[in-house]
C-alpha cells in the first residue's frame, strides 16, 4: 500500500472551489467542451457549485470513448433538473486526451487550472502523464475507466471497478476452465505488456477445475492502431488449434473488432477453436453490427465488471439516457465506458450528499472517501468504500476495492451471463502482483 503511506488524507489541501463561468476553451491543446454557463435546472440557493471533469479519447486512430463525457454531462443535467446534488449545482468539464500522454497531462493540468472537486468516470491509458499533476493538486481521480496502472497505487484515486487487470486475471479464470491451450492478442505496448502474467493468473486458478493443464497463454503483440490482423491472427490460431479445444482471447480496445474481421477470413482449417475477450474490447454493440448470432462471436466467452446490460439494475441509467441526452447516440448504455461513468457519477452524488457542507472542496471530497463514505450502486457493484482496510494490497494494484467481475457468453446473438453473480478475483490479482 505504497501509494496509501507517501500521503495521509490529512496532509491533502483543503481548497474551497471557484465557480467556472466560462468553460469553453481550449488550452494546451486539450480540447474542453461543455455546455457554457449554467446547466438547466440551476437549483440556485446559498450552496456553491460542484465542478467536477471527465476526459476521454475522441476522434482518434485506436481506442475512443466518446459515450464516457456524454455520458457525464447527462447525468449532470438530470441531477441539477431536480435541484442539484444536496442543493449543489453539478457542473462538468469534458476534455479529448487524445490517446497520447501529452493530451492526458494538458486535461489534468486543465482540472487543476479550473480547481475542479474531483476528475470522475474518466478513461486514459497514459496514468503517470496525468496522475502527477492530479496529485499535486490534490484533486481525487474517482471512478476512472481503469486501463492505466497508476489507478491502482495512487493516493487521489478511488477505483469503482478492478479495472483492466481485474478483467484479464477474470478472462484466465473464465478460460481455464473451458478451453486447453490459449492464446492471447494483445497491445504492442506498456500497457499490453502486463497483460499476458494476468491473464496467466487466472488460467492457473481455472485450471484447478480440469483434468488438463492449460499451461501459460502464447503472448501475440499486435499493434494498437493496425487496419490489418491476419498475421498475428494466424499465429493466434496456429497455437491454440494444436490442442484441439483452444481459445483465442483478443484485448485490442476498439481495435478487436479489426482483430476479429481478420480472424473470420482466415481458410478454415477444421479446428475446434472458440473466441474470447473481455467487456471494453467485444461488447453487445460490437456483436449486433458484426451478424448476431451469424456473426463470428456467437459463442464467444466474455468477461466483464459488471452485471449484464439488460440486467434491470440498469433501469436507472437508462432512464436518465432517455430523458436527459437529447438523442446523444455516442451514449450506448451496454457500453462499459458509459456503465463506469454512471457508477462512477453515482458515487460522486452518494459522496457529496454524506458531506453536508455549503462547500465542497477537492480537499474535502478527498477526506471524505478515505475516512469511510460507503457508496451503494444498486447492485451494479459490490459496496464501495475506500478505506485502508477496504483495499486489496497486493503490490501491483494495492487501492483496488472492488475485485469482483462477471462471466458471460454470446448466446444466440446475445451477451448474457454464464455464471449467476458475480466472481471475486482478488486472490488471482494478489497473485499477479506478487510474480510482476
Amino acid at each position: 500500500m505504497t501509494g496509501r503511506q507517501q500521503r495521509s488524507s490529512s496532509l491533502r489541501p483543503f481548497r474551497p472551489i471557484r465557480a467556472v463561468r466560462v468553460l469553453c476553451t481550449v488550452a494546451a491543446g486539450a480540447s474542453l467542451a461543455t455546455g457554457c454557463g449554467v446547466l438547466p435546472g440551476d437549483p440556485g440557493g446559498s450552496r456553491e457549485p460542484v465542478t467536477v471533469m471527465t476526459w476521454a479519447p475522441e476522434g482518434t486512430a485506436a481506442t475512443n470513448m466518446p459515450g464516457m463525457p456524454a455520458m457525464a454531462k447527462a447525468f449532470a443535467r438530470w441531477v441539477n433538473a431536480a435541484g442539484g446534488i444536496d442543493g449543489h449545482e453539478l457542473r462538468v468539464l469534458t476534455c479529448n486526451e487524445r490517446n497520447t500522454s501529452s493530451g492526458a497531462a494538458d486535461c489534468a493540468r486543465l482540472a487543476a487550472e479550473k480547481d475542479v472537486t474531483a476528475v470522475v468516470g474518466s478513461y486514459s491509458q497514459h496514468g503517470n502523464a496525468f496522475m502527477a499533476p492530479l496529485e499535486a493538486a490534490g484533486i481525487p481521480y474517482l471512478g476512472g475507466y481503469g486501463v492505466a496502472e497508476r489507478e491502482f497505487s495512487s493516493f487521489v484515486s478511488y477505483p469503482v471497478n478492478g479495472g483492466q487487470a481485474s478483467l484479464l486475471a477474470g478472462n484466465g479464470m473464465q478460460l481455464g476452465g473451458e478451453c486447453g491451450r490459449v492464446s492471447i492478442v494483445r497491445p504492442d505496448t506498456i500497457t499490453g505488456d502486463a497483460m499476458p502474467e494476468l491473464l496467466n493468473s487466472g488460467l492457473n486458478k481455472g485450471k484447478d477445475k480440469r483434468e488438463s493443464d492449460s499451461g501459460k497463454a502464447t503472448d501475440i503483440r499486435a499493434a494498437e492502431d493496425a487496419t490489418d490482423y491476419t498475421d498475428p491472427a494466424e499465429k493466434a490460431r496456429e497455437h491454440a488449434a494444436t490442442d484441439g479445444n483452444g481459445c483465442v482471447t483478443a484485448v485490442l480496445g476498439d481495435r478487436t473488432e479489426t482483430f476479429f474481421d481478420s480472424y473470420r477470413r482466415l481458410p478454415d482449417d477444421g479446428g475446434n477453436v472458440r473466441i474470447s475477450s473481455v467487456l471494453g474490447s467485444v461488447g453487445q454493440p460490437l456483436v449486433d453490427r458484426t451478424g448476431g448470432s451469424k456473426g463470428v462471436f456467437e459463442g464467444a466467452y466474455v468477461t466483464g465488471w459488471y452485471p449484464q446490460a439488460k440486467d434491470p439494475a440498469w433501469r436507472p441509467m437508462r432512464d436518465v439516457i432517455r430523458k436527459h441526452a437529447f438523442g446523444d447516440d455516442s451514449i450506448d448504455p451496454a457500453d462499459p465506458g458509459v456503465q463506469t461513468t454512471w457508477i462512477a457519477y453515482t458515487a460522486l452524488k452518494s459522496v457529496i450528499e454524506s458531506i453536508g457542507r455549503d462547500t465542497i472542496s477537492s480537499g474535502t471530497f478527498a477526506h471524505a472517501l478515505d475516512t469511510g463514505a460507503k457508496v451503494e450502486t444498486g447492485g451494479l457493484t459490490p459496496t464501495l468504500r475506500w478505506r485502508y482496510e477496504d483495499m486489496l494490497g497486493s503490490p501491483g494494484y494495492p487501492r483496488i476495492v472492488n475485485s469482483e467481475v462477471t462471466f458471460q457468453v454470446v448466446r444466440d446473438g446475445e451477451l448474457v451471463s454464464l455464471k449467476d453473480g458475480f466472481v471475486d478475483v482478488r486472490g488471482t490479482l494478489s497473485d499477479a502482483g506478487r510474480s510482476a
